[in-house]
């Protein structure tokens, strides 16, 4: 019986490093797993303010280059050797 008893102790005792271990090894893995989430949230905004600053340059450029493709159509037929 004492044998037994001897062999629980010494299982909890294990059991319960064991679950120390998993504990500390689980709260590294999601500090790490945060600091990494922290950092893509952080290259997402970088991104999407460069996304913004491009899409506000097409925006700005995109009437002009209508009105540039009308300018070109224009002088192509002026210039036009076979109207001559």
């Amino acid at each position: 019986m004492q044998n037994f008893e001897t062999t629980a102790l010494l299982l909890g005792c294990i059991g319960t490093l064991c679950w120390a271990v998993c504990f500390w090894w689980m709260h590294r893995i999601s500090s790490r797993q945060d600091a990494m989430l922290g950092e893509l949230h952080a290259m997402t905004r970088r991104i999407e303010r460069l996304s913004q600053a491009e899409h506000d340059l097409i925006s700005d450029v995109h009437p002009q280059v209508g009105e540039i493709k009308e300018h070109v159509k224009n002088v192509s037929e002026v210039v036009s050797p076979e109207k001559s």
